[in-house]
C-alpha cells in the first residue's frame, strides 16, 4: 500500500524498479542463504552420527559389528526402534522440518524494504517488529558484499553504511543485477542530484543490468569492465604473500617458535606442541588476510572511491566524497627497504568496535609502493593541489630534507623523541593538517578540517619543563590516531588557533555530503559563509607564514621564543596559517 506522506523517488533518478518508493520483499533465495544452509549443516551431521545404524537398517549385513560394539541401549534411538516408534519419530522429524521452512518463509515475507527519495527503510520480524531506516543524506557508503555461495546463485548482500553504530541498513539478499542497480539509485539520491542532472544522464544513454554469472564471476569477476573505471593500483600476488612474511606479526611468531623450541631442547619437550596451534592460527590469519586482500581495487567514480577486494567473498564498497575523517600512511622497518606502504582511514563504519569485519572497511591500501600511495592520496585527498602534492607526500612519507617544511621537535625536547625529534612534527596546508612522526615505524596523518571535530593542546609536567606540548585532532574512532607530541609550545598555540579558525571556514563551505546538488546550491555557500563568519572572507590575499603571522606571536605571560629552535624556511603559498578571525 501507498503512503501518500512519503515521497517516491523521482523516476528521471532511478533505474531500478525497486527504486519506486514501494515497499519489495528480498530475493525468494535468501531464507536459503540465511538459515537453510545451517539447516543443511544439521541434518549432515545427525547422518554422519548415523551413519553405522543407517547402514545396517538399509544394507543387511553390514555396519552391524559397529552397531552391536556400541553402547546403543542406552541411546534414544534404540529405545525408538525397540517400541516401534519409527515412524512416529520420523512425523516429528517432518513436522520439525516444515516448522522450520514456515518460519523462514514468514521470515522472507515480513522482511520488506523500500527506497524513498529521502531514506532507505527496512522493516522485517514476525512477532516483534523492527523498523530501521538510514536518511540518504547521512549515507556514508554503499557495500555491496557477494559470498562464494551467494555468487553462484546470482545473488549479492547490499549494505547501506548509516552515521551511527549498528545503523547500516542490509538488503541480504537481491539479485546482482538489482543490488547493482539499487546501489547506483541510492548514490545517486544521497548525491543530491537534481531531475536536470538526472535528464541529462538519462539521454546519454542508461546503463545496461549486470546479469549474474555464477561460477565465471568467481574467476573473472562479477562487475563489467564497461561500466567500471579501471582501477589506479594493482598490487602483485607475490608482493601480498611477501607483505605477510615480512610483518611485524610474523616476526613476533617466529621468536615465539624459536623461544618454544630453545625451552624444549633444555628440558621441556612437551612445549613442542603447544606449536602446533600457533602455527595453524597464524597460517589461518595470513591466509585470510591474503585471500581479502586479492582482486584489490580502487578507482574514482561519479559518487565516489570504489574499492574492490577478496576472493571467494568480493565486497565492493563506494565511500562517496566528504566521508574520509583521517588517512594515514604507515610503514614498518621490515617494509622499508622493499618502499612498501599501507594506507588507512578514518570513517563511519557503521559497526561496533568490537565487530572484527571493521577493519577491512578501513584499509584501503594494503600494500603499495610509494607511487601507488601517491594515487590512492589523489583520490582520498583532492584537497592537496597537484603541483604540492609530490614535494608534501615526500617530506611526509620519506622526510626530512634540508627543504622540509614541516615544523618539528626543538632541540632542546629532543629527549622525548631520541630517534624521530628531527622526523616529528606538523604542516598546515590549505584545509590540511597533516602530522608526521615516527622513525622505526613511519606515520603521516591527513585531516581534512572540515571533518575535524576539535583540536586539543596537551602538556605534561615534563612538557611544561621544555616548553612543549602535544597537538591532538579529535575525529571519528578508526585506526589512525592523530596525534604529535614534543611540539614547540608557541607553534602548538598557533597551529591550535589557526586549525580552529580554519576548521570552521572548510565546515562552512564543504558541501560534499550532497556532492551532485543544483548549481544554485553551490551559489549559496557565500552566503552561508557571511553568516557563520563574515571576518574570514575578508582576509588578505597573502597571509604571512606561521613564524611571522600575529597568530603565531603568543602573549608575553607564554614565554620568549625557544632559542634552540631550528630556523624556520619559507613555506609555499598553500601552506600558509590564515590570520585568527578573532
Amino acid at each position: 500500500m501507498t503512503d501518500p506522506t512519503v515521497a517516491a523517488p523521482p523516476p528521471a533518478l532511478v533505474r531500478s524498479p525497486l527504486s519506486d518508493g514501494e515497499w519489495h520483499r528480498l530475493h525468494p533465495l535468501t531464507p536459503l542463504l540465511r538459515g537453510g544452509l545451517a539447516l543443511i549443516v544439521i541434518v549432515g551431521i545427525v547422518i554422519a552420527n548415523l551413519r553405522d545404524r543407517l547402514i545396517a537398517m538399509f544394507v543387511p549385513g553390514m555396519g552391524e559389528e559397529e552397531v552391536e560394539s556400541g553402547d546403543w541401549e542406552t541411546e534414544a534411538i534404540d529405545w525408538v526402534f525397540a517400541n516401534n516408534l519409527v515412524f512416529v519419530a520420523l512425523l516429528i522429524v517432518l513436522a520439525v522440518i516444515l516448522l522450520l521452512v514456515a518460519g523462514f518463509y514468514l521470515s522472507w515475507r515480513f522482511h520488506t524494504f523500500r527506497i524513498t527519495g529521502d531514506d532507505v527503510e527496512v522493516r522485517s520480524g514476525i512477532l516483534f517488529r523492527t523498523q530501521r531506516r538510514a536518511p540518504l543524506d547521512r549515507v556514508q557508503g554503499v557495500n555491496l558484499t557477494r559470498p562464494m555461495i551467494a555468487r553462484l546463485l546470482g545473488m549479492a548482500k547490499l549494505e547501506v553504511v548509516g552515521a551511527g553504530t549498528d545503523g547500516n541498513v542490509k538488503l541480504e539478499y537481491l539479485s546482482t543485477s538489482h543490488a547493482e542497480a539499487v546501489r547506483a539509485d541510492i548514490l545517486r539520491l544521497a548525491s543530491g542530484r537534481r531531475l536536470g542532472g538526472a535528464a541529462a544522464a538519462r539521454t546519454g544513454g542508461t546503463l545496461s543490468q549486470t546479469v549474474s554469472r555464477g561460477i565465471s564471476g568467481i574467476i573473472e569477476g562479477d562487475d563489467r569492465q564497461d561500466l567500471v573505471p579501471e582501477s589506479v593500483v594493482h598490487i602483485p600476488a607475490g608482493r601480498l604473500v611477501a607483505s605477510q612474511l615480512i610483518s611485524p606479526t610474523s616476526v613476533v611468531v617466529v621468536l615465539g617458535v624459536v623461544a618454544i623450541i630453545v625451552a624444549s631442547v633444555i628440558g621441556t619437550p612437551w612445549l613442542l606442541f603447544s606449536l602446533i596451534p600457533v602455527v595453524l592460527s597464524f597460517g589461518a590469519i595470513a591466509l585470510r588476510q591474503i585471500m581479502r586482500s586479492l582482486r584489490y581495487a580502487i578507482a574514482p567514480t561519479s559518487d565516489g572511491v570504489r574499492i574492490t577486494f577478496g576472493l571467494l567473498t568480493t565486497v565492493t564498497e563506494i565511500v562517496p566524497p566528504g566521508r574520509v575523517h583521517a588517512i594515514e600512511v604507515s610503514q614498518s622497518i621490515l617494509w622499508r627497504g622493499f618502499g612498501w606502504w599501507t594506507i588507512k582511514i578514518n570513517r563511519l563504519t557503521g559497526r561496533s568496535i568490537y565487530d572484527g569485519s571493521a577493519d577491512q572497511f578501513t584499509t584501503v591500501l594494503p600494500v603499495g609502493t610509494y607511487a601507488d600511495v601517491e594515487r590512492v592520496l589523489h583520490l582520498l585527498a583532492p584537497e592537496l593541489a597537484d603541483g604540492d602534492r609530490p614535494a608534501l607526500v615526500r617530506q611526509g612519507v620519506d622526510g626530512p630534507t634540508d627543504d622540509d617544511p614541516f615544523t618539528t621537535t626543538p632541540k632542546r625536547a629532543r629527549i622525548i623523541r631520541l630517534l624521530s625529534w628531527r622526523r616529528n612534527g606538523f604542516l598546515l596546508s590549505g584545509d590540511l593538517l597533516l602530522l608526521r612522526r615516527g622513525a622505526i615505524w613511519r606515520k603521516l596523518a591527513v585531516l581534512p578540517l572540515a571533518r575535524l571535530q576539535s583540536i586539543g593542546i596537551h602538556q605534561g609536567p615534563i612538557d611544561r619543563m621544555l616548553r612543549v606540548a602535544a597537538v591532538r585532532g579529535s575525529i571519528v574512532a578508526g585506526p589512525v590516531y592523530p596525534n604529535v607530541s614534543a611540539i614547540d609550545r608557541d607553534q602548538a598555540i598557533a597551529v591550535f588557533e589557526a586549525v580552529a579558525a580554519g576548521a570552521v571556514r572548510a565546515a562552512a563551505s564543504d558541501r560534499s555530503h550532497r556532492w551532485a546538488g543544483e548549481e544554485d546550491a553551490a551559489a549559496e555557500a557565500p552566503a552561508l559563509l557571511r553568516r557563520v563568519s563574515p571576518p574570514m572572507l575578508e582576509r588578505p590575499a597573502a597571509v604571512p607564514p606561521l613564524s611571522e603571522s600575529p597568530v603565531a606571536q603568543p602573549p608575553a605571560r607564554l614565554g620568549d621564543a625557544d632559542p634552540d629552535a631550528p630556523p624556520r624556511t619559507p613555506r609555499p603559498p598553500d601552506a600558509v596559517i590564515p590570520e585568527d578571525p578573532r
